[in-house]
């Protein structure tokens, strides 16, 4: 069954306010664990530096905050693992290497990896066998500091390589070693015509995370102003035993990074009653 535990914070719209802020309505919401979306100005891979790394350590510790996952923005950015473009690849991959020491310093169990897209006149086969290299190398060093991966899946308009569960499942498939773990993301699973329980077919307890988003079906939306059945997808994921956590990622329009505190509150809300009825259960 799902537990209120499972539930944890992330700085997803609060981009716009600096980090001692977010950690501060964070903590204040009641999250004691958090995902951490490295943008800036929060902690983001070209500004980071020992001084940045340390106060951001001394703002989690001041609001009584652990790191779940490391997420780099790596869709917007110009970083990209499986670029045509073999030193924008190159560079990527030492970035996100970086992102792994980063992972090991906050005491993050996870880097949270997408699996990048190839250049449109390219084959897909050559951009996926630049995702697999690339996250092979990354994963490796991500394990010499004691942190494992988790992979997500991204929307058609975000990659080639992988959209939807199977692709998912090969890419996951062709990667070394057996510590990489799986994000369902509800948009991206909604939207690519997959369910709950064929991520747990395919991928069983492997899935280690969820982001909570509503959409018609893409848009990763606050609870409600979207379409999608969350309460059932909610209850799907209680009937397989996921034991993982859960957050919300509200993007929308972008107007959700004016008062994100107000949307978080809102999204809790609304999940309260599905986390009480599974542990009545």
């Amino acid at each position: 069954m799902l537990k209120r535990e499972q539930l944890i914070g992330a700085n997803f719209s609060f981009q716009h306010f600096p980090f001692r802020w977010a950690a501060e309505k964070l903590s204040a919401i009641g999250f004691q664990q958090m995902e951490f979306w490295g943008i800036a100005p929060h902690l983001d891979l070209f500004h980071d530096n020992r001084a940045r790394l340390a106060e951001v350590k001394a703002i989690l510790g001041d609001n009584g905050l652990t790191v779940r996952c490391f997420t780099p923005e790596q869709v917007l950015y110009p970083i990209n693992i499986a670029s045509g473009d073999s030193a924008y690849r190159k560079a990527s991959v030492e970035r996100f290497m970086r992102a792994a020491d980063i992972c090991a310093e906050l005491g993050a169990a996870y880097l949270f990896l997408t699996p990048g897209r190839g250049l449109e006149c390219e084959s897909r086969e050559t951009a996926f066998a630049h995702s697999v290299a690339s996250i092979n190398r990354i994963a490796a060093h991500a394990r010499s500091v004691g942190v494992s991966c988790l992979l997500e899946p991204l929307q058609r308009l975000e990659s080639n390589i992988v959209t939807n569960a199977d692709e998912l499942h090969a890419l996951w498939r062709a990667l070394d070693g057996d510590d990489i773990d799986v994000v369902l993301d509800i948009v991206a699973m909604a939207t690519a015509g997959d369910s709950v329980g064929e991520y747990f077919e395919k991928f069983g307890k492997r899935v280690a995370h969820v982001h909570v988003v509503d959409g018609t079906p893409a848009g990763h939306l606050a609870w409600g102003d979207g379409n999608l059945p969350l309460h059932v997808y909610l209850a799907e994921l209680g009937a397989h035993g996921f034991a993982g956590t859960l957050t919300f990622e509200p993007f929308g329009n972008g107007s959700y990074a004016l008062e994100p505190v107000s949307v978080w509150r809102r999204c809790l809300e609304a999940i309260a009653p599905h986390f009480d009825q599974a542990e009545k259960t």
